[in-house]
């Protein structure tokens, strides 16, 4: 199923849940107001909520608590995207400027607090602790792997278990909590909650394995991002990793190794790119990204066909198809 006719399936959904995270933005204070429209405009693929309501609806949801919980794990997501891109001193996300670039450094962490701590009230509306119980433990794992990817900056030493840890903490746990919660919210065994649970985890490993590839083959136009902005930041990706790994020329691992290092290693990136092609880094992450992709389906057998379920399948094969 291609992303138009997935779309097209959760077009009702999306458009109640994004109505939902229009009045939830709502602020008396005008620059809440000024930047929250900013970021909920900005062109974003909503793919976290899409996954809660596509989930959802695949294990036969009777109410618009499923709206809720997307716009909450939104919220969240959100709120961590403003907090890294002043942290990574971003200029350029989705496209378009960065909301620290255009509002400030002071304002789109402030935002973003506003966000979370907006997230947490919504959940309260769910009465459920079950729901407090995951979306609490996936935000403070979600911290923790923007402190261990920080950690790991500049550390050419990083293992591929490090990076691993990181992915799943700053990008697969929200993916994890996002289909989980809806097992949760439709009463499913505990069978189903973990097979929902582990769909999410490896898609958003996948996710993300994918990420780290555009970074090095993709232009800004496509990805909504910068060319090498991990290797401008010094972050040791498993693509870059990889290519410093299995280097044949010392030349080449000394010059990986100080790019992650010292973060200087944007003036060599055509040489980089050229190194991970001898040395297969792209294909070998790419490998990973569809081994991931593997797992995510074949948890879904878990729970009955539907054009929904098919959805979720579909999505796993876009996340490593992807170009943007």
């Amino acid at each position: 199923m291609d992303i138009d006719k997935i779309r097209e399936l959760a077009a009702a959904d999306m458009k109640a849940v994004n109505a939902l995270i229009q009045r939830q933005v709502d602020s008396e204070v005008s620059l809440i107001n000024q930047l929250g429209f900013y970021i909920v405009n900005s062109g974003g693929k909503r793919l976290r909520p899409l996954l809660a309501v596509l989930s959802a609806r695949a294990m036969g949801i009777e109410n618009e608590q499923h709206h809720t919980l997307a716009a909450i794990i939104e919220f969240i997501h959100t709120s961590t995207l403003l907090h890294d891109d002043v942290v990574d001193e971003s200029t350029l996300r989705r496209g378009q400027e960065t909301a620290n670039a255009i509002f400030g450094n002071q304002a789109s962490v402030l935002v973003g607090d506003f966000l979370y701590s907006r997230s947490f009230q919504m959940m309260v509306s769910l009465n459920s602790m079950r729901v407090m119980e995951i979306l609490s433990d996936a935000t403070n794992r979600i911290a923790e792997g923007e402190v261990l990817q920080l950690m790991n900056c500049n550390d050419p030493d990083t293992t591929e278990q490090r990076y691993f840890d990181v992915i799943y903490g700053k990008t697969a746990r929200l993916f994890e909590a996002a289909t989980q919660l809806s097992a949760v919210l439709t009463n499913q065994s505990d069978a189903v909650e973990l097979a929902m649970q582990n769909y999410g985890k490896h898609l958003g490993t996948a996710f993300q394995l994918a990420d780290d590839i555009l970074d090095y083959a993709s232009e800004a136009k496509d990805m909504g991002k910068n060319t090498g902005d991990d290797l401008a930041e010094g972050k040791p990706t498993l693509p870059l990793l990889y290519a410093m790994w299995h280097a044949e020329d010392a030349d080449d691992k000394a010059l990986i190794r100080e790019a992650i290092e010292k973060a200087n290693g944007l003036p060599h990136l055509a040489r980089i790119q050229q190194i991970m092609h001898q040395t297969g880094a792209l294909a070998y992450t790419r490998r990973c990204a569809e081994d991931e992709k593997a797992k995510a389906i074949a948890a879904l057998t878990a729970i009955e066909d539907s054009p929904y379920k098919d959805a979720l399948e579909g999505l796993a094969h876009l996340a490593v198809a992807r170009t943007s």
